[in-house]
Order: structure tokens, then sequence, then C-alpha cells
């Protein structure tokens, strides 16, 4: 279109017709309207993007933000009870009969924990040497519930997610 446009002014510019003259001042004042009208649409538009942009950015940092008000970071935050027994499961091959003795004292544990981080009267230090407790005793009483091969690659898991590996997964021989 713009095209097109253009050249009909040049034609209409070569042209010596008193008309010609006045449709070239004519299509320049509505040019300079219509570039100053797509100026404003940009801005425009662009403001709208902007504001999108903000409110979409805006919602997520506050789903973020409502995530991350339990206090620990994500990366530290326990899996819930059923999650941490799902991944046992497949890991351990545990039977139904040990999931059902092994889910309750996930669950105490987890509530436990939940409570520990709500007191705020202990000190950080005495709340974290308090939840080690709560851990490995859960973790002693799991121990009793698995058979020795299970208890192996019980272990295992332990000792890898303390060194920061793969949430606990076991490492592969």
């Amino acid at each position: 279109m713009f095209r097109q446009l253009n050249a009909v002014l040049v034609l209409m510019a070569s042209s010596s017709s008193p008309f010609s003259t006045a449709a070239l001042f004519v299509a320049g004042s509505a040019w300079q309207t219509v570039s100053k009208e797509l100026g404003r649409m940009k801005k425009s538009i662009l403001c709208a993007l902007l504001a999108t942009a903000l409110a979409c950015c805006g919602t997520a940092l506050y789903a973020q933000q409502d995530n991350m008000s339990q206090g620990a970071p994500a990366a530290h935050r326990m899996p819930s009870p059923e999650q941490r027994l799902r991944h046992m499961t497949k890991t351990l091959n545990l039977s139904d009969e040990q999931q059902q003795k092994i889910k309750p004292l996930l669950e105490s544990e987890s509530q436990q924990m939940q409570s520990l981080r709500q007191d705020t009267t202990m000190s950080k230090q005495d709340r974290m040497a308090k939840m080690q407790q709560i851990r490995q005793g859960t973790n002693d009483q799991i121990k009793g519930v698995l058979s020795n091969d299970q208890q192996q690659k019980w272990q295992q898991m332990q000792e890898n997610h303390m060194q920061g590996g793969e949430q606990g997964k076991p490492k592969l021989q």
C-alpha cells in the first residue's frame, strides 16, 4: 500500500498541473497526520503491552511469594509424606504392608517439622538440632520396617541426600 501511495506521489510531484500540486499538499498533510497517529498508536500499543507484562509478572511473583511463605526456600522444603512414600515405594520396592507402616511415620515427622517451623521461641540453631533429632528418629523407625537389602539402599539414599545429591536418590554403581 505504501509503495502504491509513494508511486502516486512521485507522479503527482512530477506533474505541473495545479490540481496535482493541491493534491500533493493535501496528501502531504494527510501523511503527517497519519504518521502522528501511527506514532501515538505505537506508544499506546507499547504501553498496553508493558501493562500486560507487568500484570503477568506481578501475578507470577505473587504466586511464587505465596509458595515461599512457609519460610524455607523451595530447594530445602520437604516433599509431602505422600510424595516421599511414593518415592520410597518406587526406589525401595516397598510392599503394601511396609507402606502402611511407613506412612504414619512420615506423616508424624511432617507434623512435628511443621510445628517446629512455626515455633519462634526457639533459636534457629536449637530448632535445627531438634529437626535433626526428629529426622534421625524417623529414619531409625523406617529402617526397622525394611529388609536388609532395602536398608542398604535406604542408607545410600540418606548419604546421597546429605551430600546434596538428587533428592535422596541412590547412586548408581
